[in-house]
């Protein structure tokens, strides 16, 4: 808090890149509506696919990046060899992602309402459903991220960068998943965030949404959560016993 606080860069950081996105692909959009394709017409839904997306990797990088810090200061040793736990450590981690996403993502979605008419709120309550969706899995990738550069130093920090953009073809942010080969399908359907742009899609292009495709993101996500938890605590205990915490750092 005392960083982003005390940093007027910081928060111009967390905002910057956003509000590009959201200008471009709104502006893409605006383009399409003068199109005879009825799914380019459709009012805001790559807008509404930017922002979504947004909430996902702007939530996992706040996760890796509040973690990384520790390491780039080399202060993950002192905090580890405290009494503070590993589950403390990952709520931390977890609410400041929160609050980081708040930062980035709350005047962006405004100036998209202003610069393009699309409000994030006409989604309904479904919009809940979705944000809890798509942080419950950022959670999970910040914490294998986290947990692979406990492993192997910071040599891995890309991935706390790029883990999140694997998903981006398979979760379908920007087409149906019937657009996918067939035997992907199931591996897209696999994945929480898939359900979330599945549903934004038929809210806004069929007015219609199923809380069928929810419940199974969140038996998805309850599993890929305890899967990154399991992985993230295994590879603590292998640094603590290896005796790397203090050697970790730029």
């Amino acid at each position: 808090m005392y960083l982003l606080r005390s940093s007027g860069v910081r928060l111009v950081e967390l905002i910057y890149w956003p509000f590009l996105q959201m200008l471009t692909w709104g502006f893409l959009q605006k383009y399409l509506a003068g199109t005879d394709n009825p799914y380019a017409q459709a009012a805001g839904v790559l807008i509404g696919a930017v922002l979504l997306w947004d909430i996902l990797f702007r939530s996992k990088i706040g996760f890796s990046t509040t973690f990384i810090e520790e390491m780039w200061s080399r202060n993950l040793g002192n905090l580890l060899t405290s009494p503070l736990r590993p589950y403390e450590l990952v709520a931390a981690l977890s609410l400041w992602s929160i609050i980081r996403l708040a930062v980035s993502m709350v005047p962006v979605a405004i100036a998209a309402f202003f610069f393009f008419g699309f409000n994030l709120l006409d989604l309904g309550l479904a919009l809940v459903a979705f944000f809890f969706v798509l942080v419950l899995t950022s959670w999970s990738l910040g914490l294998i991220a986290a947990g692979v550069i406990l492993r192997y130093g910071l040599g891995a920090e890309e991935l706390a960068w790029s883990l999140a953009f694997l998903l981006l073809p398979l979760t379908c942010v920007y087409y149906p998943v019937s657009v996918l080969p067939e035997w992907l399908q199931p591996v897209a359907l696999a994945l929480p965030p898939t359900h979330v742009f599945e549903g934004m899609r038929a809210i806004l292009l069929e007015h219609t949404f199923d809380p069928t495709d929810l419940l199974w993101a969140l038996g998805l996500n309850a599993v890929y959560l305890a899967a990154g938890y399991a992985t993230f605590s295994w590879f603590l205990r292998s640094a603590r016993k290896n005796g790397t915490l203090l050697q970790l750092g730029e």
